[in-house]
């Protein structure tokens, strides 16, 4: 039984948590499920759910419930790795080859190729967009992500146009990538990123860089040129919170709700419902972002909005719960909450490839091997095993 009992345990729980689901979309405005807009999931993702999954649920951590994690799961492994019976040496190498498993983990995150989720809608009146994404022009853009790798990368994932919104730099929306991507900036000024969506020429930035006064004459700048403002998180939210009024009379278009940068995810649902109500009362835009910077494959959230509008009924944000739980939950316990909302979002098609992959490996590992047979796999190897003897 003992050799089952990670297989039974891991079992138990993908079961339990489907009685607490989380739906797949939520609109982070209302809090209530997407509607008619659902995520696709390719064969191939269904296939190895439970490295998807794991992926995607490491992609939408916030910073420091990644750090509390990847160290936490670093100690586990470690200590798993140095109790186990053997040599010194031997104990030593798996401790350490424990330890450096999340930092593994963590990579294949940020970098690996894989199948992800599609978002699919029936309105036909919206489009499906990203508001605030980079290429490798930005400063902390990576290296070599073209405005076609980024458009590939927003194609794959359901969304129908993306703007281009490069740190102090505006894009002039000539592309020939996939689907259209769209002018914009991301001007960095006092304290506060703002994003601007429309055709701009450079600024001079130092008038809007003393103060919060100056930085909001940012906005005015902005509509003389025809484009809109929208302020990102999280700055708007660390360091300006008390100004958001200025920010409203000095002419500010919109604020981000959902933001999928790790320093952004933080955000919490009561200060979300905050701005949520100063922008309804304003008509104000709310957008989500994918904040996307080259490194990393899915998004934690989509937009549906109303070509050449603006105001606060215009734009719908579907975000992906765990993501939005982010900004609730203590830091420290991140090792085991992240992991139980990855259970409760799944569906079940996720649910029965995990369950098949943990019979599977089950059966592997219960499998009993006579003296001298080598690893194999299950009953094939055995099967062979006792062949070869007769």
């Amino acid at each position: 039984m003992r050799r089952h009992l990670l297989g039974v345990a891991l079992g138990i729980a993908v079961l339990a948590a489907a009685f607490v689901p989380l739906p797949a979309l939520v609109d982070a405005v209302t809090g209530s499920p997407a509607g008619d807009a659902d995520l696709a999931l390719p064969f191939s993702y269904l296939v190895i759910a439970p490295i998807s999954n794991l992926l995607d649920a490491l992609t939408q951590l916030s910073m420091d419930r990644a750090l509390w994690l990847l160290s936490t799961w670093a100690v586990v492994f470690a200590a798993i790795g140095a109790a186990r019976t053997g040599r010194l040496a031997w104990r030593i190498v798996r401790s350490l080859v424990g330890a450096l498993t999340p930092l593994v983990l963590a990579v294949a995150t940020v970098l690996l190729p894989r199948p992800v989720p599609r978002l699919v809608t029936p309105e036909p009146a919206f489009n499906v967009l990203d508001f605030h994404s980079h290429t490798a022009t930005s400063h902390d853009g990576r290296r070599g992500w073209t405005p076609q790798r980024l458009a590939a990368w927003h194609s794959v994932q359901g969304f129908e146009a993306a703007y281009i919104t490069d740190h102090n730099v505006p894009f002039d929306g000539s592309n020939d990538a996939t689907i259209p991507l769209l002018p914009g900036a991301e001007w960095s000024v006092y304290r506060q990123h703002i994003v601007s969506l429309g055709s701009t020429l450079p600024l001079d930035l130092a008038p809007y860089s003393r103060d919060t006064p100056g930085m909001v004459g940012l906005f005015a700048a902005l509509h003389a040129q025809g484009a809109i403002a929208i302020a990102s998180l999280p700055e708007y939210w660390r360091n300006h919170w008390d100004d958001l009024d200025q920010f409203v009379a000095a002419g500010l278009d919109g604020f981000e709700i959902v933001n999928c940068a790790p320093k952004a995810l933080a955000f919490p649902t009561s200060d979300r419902r905050e701005i949520i109500s100063l922008a309804s009362h304003h008509n104000l835009l709310l957008t989500g972002a994918s904040d996307n910077h080259g490194w990393g494959q899915v998004t934690c959230v989509w937009n549906l909005a109303r070509e050449g509008a603006h105001g606060f009924r215009d734009n719908q944000v579907l975000a992906r719960p765990v993501a939005l739980a982010q900004g609730d939950l203590p830091a420290w316990n991140a090792a085991y909450t992240q992991p139980w909302l990855m259970l409760r979002a799944l569906s079940w098609p996720e649910r029965v490839s995990w369950l098949t992959w943990i019979a599977l490996f089950s059966i592997y590992r219960g499998v009993p091997r006579r003296k001298g047979q080598g690893r194999g796999i299950g009953i094939l190897a055995r099967s062979l095993g006792s062949r070869e003897k007769e």
